[in-house]
């Protein structure tokens, strides 16, 4: 089965390689592709914080990854594709909660957004308290160690 998609908008900051660190002064703007109306923005700055699902455009077939060690350091166990955020996987697809700074016509400013200039966005959904997770998050420590430097 093939699935097709036409991005719902553009990427547009300073990042242009996809590296793994530093991105927590990245100010992205998405910016609405033409056939999108304008109103699709309506009331979205009732919204402190927006769900952005794009896709890995930069990512080549034979990158792709499927068990490793996070970010191929030694220091870590191999684990699978889906235990990790790798932008390398078998559907080139980045999720990120990011926090909705401003809202001008056909553009939302905002932070914590870790795609690169150019990206194309495939959905935008604000988030609901309601479906944040019930419980305690619970994860590896080397995803702590990994994550120390992401977001500053």
């Amino acid at each position: 089965m093939e699935i097709k998609f036409n991005p719902v908008a553009i990427v547009r900051n300073s990042r242009i390689k996809p590296t793994d660190d530093f991105w927590g002064e990245i100010i992205s703007e998405i910016e609405l592709s033409e056939y999108i109306p304008t109103e699709a923005f309506d009331n979205i700055s009732d919204f402190s914080h927006l769900e952005i699902i794009y896709y890995f455009s930069q990512v080549e077939i034979k990158d792709i990854f499927y068990n490793g060690k996070p970010r191929e350091n030694s220091a870590y166990s191999n684990v699978g594709i889906f235990s990790q955020r790798k932008k390398d996987r078998p559907n080139p697809i980045g999720l990120c909660t990011v926090e909705l700074i401003e809202h001008t016509d056909r553009i939302i400013k905002v932070k914590y957004l870790d795609a690169i200039n150019g990206t194309p966005v495939l959905d935008i959904k604000p988030v609901f308290k309601e479906f944040q997770p019930k419980g305690e998050i619970r994860q590896p420590e080397w995803v702590g160690v990994l994550m120390r430097n992401y977001w500053v």
